[in-house]
């Protein structure tokens, strides 16, 4: 079993991200997900974006973080 964090990307560039969880940011390889832009939510594992987070999800991230 795996631990995700999410994290709401805040820019990228090169199959690398910055992202934001809960006030700390880090940047995170992107690789896996091809193109994302800032404002968008990510699971994030091992320094890694493994998945997108749904678009109706959104709103229940910007509660958590």
């Amino acid at each position: 079993m795996c631990v995700g964090l999410p994290a709401k990307v805040v820019n990228c560039k090169g199959g690398m991200a910055v992202v934001d969880a809960s006030g700390a940011q880090r940047e995170i390889n992107a690789e896996l997900l091809g193109e994302l832009e800032p404002g968008e939510y990510v699971m994030v594992h091992a320094g890694m974006a493994i998945a997108k987070i749904r678009e109706e999800e959104d709103d229940l991230m910007e509660e958590l973080l």
